[in-house]
This record gives structure tokens, C-alpha cells and sequence, in this order.
């Protein structure tokens, strides 16, 4: 591309949305990312919204999303929050941004402004976040590790709820992510290692 093409290049956009429930609309969410485009000179070129938690990986619209990306299809991706790709941590958000970069995907969030890959300083942006979910992950061990002890003590091996709460999902998922056995995130949740072991798939 010549300097010329570069400076006249508009750079196309794939908007993400995503509301938990069909109660919560996002309608409000897609104006104003549509107002921020038309702000910076952007060609919105798709636009994905799903309905579900933040907690699951298997959204349609979110899987849409990145096959899209794997094929060039757009530039970058705006949303309204990183909370909008995922809600399972940091870990599972910077994979997600690592995901894109390597293809050459950028990433806007609107409403944090400093996570935007756009310019030059993406690649610092995205290792940033990595010493943000290296924190996290030691956080987190260093809870459930305390947490296994605990109940170690107690002689509890695991408890006999079935049902579980998308917010016990993403928690199970996060020390899967932070490389606990299932029989460990069993003696640390109280659930059944087969409950654990569903809980993963459902998120997977």
C-alpha cells in the first residue's frame, strides 16, 4: 500500500454487542458505537449481538465474530467493554485479544479508552494486560489454595449440589484456566467432580 492509499484508507470496523437477558436491549450500546465510528471515519462493516452471559464461550454470534476475523473480514473490532467478550477474567480476555492480534485483528473498547490496539502502542497494550492476568491467576491460586486447605480441615471432599449459578460457572472456569485439577475445583466449590466436569463443558 503507498503512503497515498494509506492516507485515504478507511479502516473497516465489526462492532460487537452482547446483553445477558431479553429483558436488557442493546439498542442503546450499538447508537453510540455507531456515533464513535462515524466520529473517527470508521466503515462499520458487520455488527454481532448475542444474548447471553459473559460466561460462555459458545455464543453464536461471538464464534461468528472471530471465524469472520480469521478471514480478513474487517480491520478491528469495537465494543462497548472487554466485559462485553467475555466476563471469565482476565485470562480468558487477553487470550481472546492475543487471538485477534495474531491474525491482525485490532480491538476498541469505547468505554476504556486505554485498551485500544489501534495505534502504535498495541503490542504494549497486550502485554500489559498479561502482567494484569498473571496477577490475576496468582490471585486466585493463592484463594484456592487456602480454600483447599480450609477444607481439607473441615474433612470436606466435595459437596452434593447439582445446580449451579452462571457466576459458580465463570468461577469454575477460572481455576480450570489458572491449571486446577477437577478434583481440586470439586474441594474448593463443594460440587461433585462430575458437576465440575459439566460445568466446564457448558462453558467450553
Amino acid at each position: 500500500m503507498t503512503s497515498r492509499d494509506h492516507a485515504t484508507y478507511i479502516m473497516k470496523i465489526a462492532i460487537y454487542s452482547r446483553v445477558s437477558t431479553d429483558s436488557q436491549d442493546a439498542t442503546n450500546q450499538l447508537l453510540q458505537l455507531r456515533q464513535y465510528c462515524a466520529q473517527q471515519n470508521w466503515t462499520i462493516v458487520y455488527e454481532y449481538v448475542d444474548v447471553a452471559s459473559g460466561g460462555r464461550a459458545d455464543r453464536e454470534q461471538l464464534q461468528k465474530m472471530l471465524a469472520d476475523a480469521a478471514k480478513h473480514r474487517f480491520d478491528a473490532v469495537l465494543t462497548w467493554a472487554l466485559d462485553r467478550i467475555t466476563r471469565q477474567g482476565a485470562l480468558a480476555t487477553l487470550e481472546y485479544l492475543k487471538r485477534l492480534n495474531s491474525i491482525g485483528i485490532k480491538f476498541v473498547s469505547f468505554s476504556e479508552p486505554y485498551i485500544n490496539t489501534v495505534g502504535p502502542l498495541g503490542d504494549g497494550i497486550i502485554a500489559l494486560l498479561g502482567c494484569f492476568a498473571k496477577m490475576e491467576k496468582d490471585r486466585l491460586k493463592e484463594r484456592t489454595l487456602a480454600g483447599l486447605a480450609k477444607a481439607r480441615a473441615e474433612g470436606r471432599v466435595g459437596g452434593r449440589r447439582k445446580v449451579i449459578s452462571d457466576a459458580e460457572r465463570e468461577h469454575i472456569q477460572q481455576l480450570r484456566t489458572a491449571g486446577f485439577s477437577l478434583g481440586q475445583i470439586a474441594a474448593q466449590t463443594g460440587h461433585k467432580k462430575s458437576t465440575v466436569h459439566l460445568a466446564l463443558r457448558t462453558v467450553a
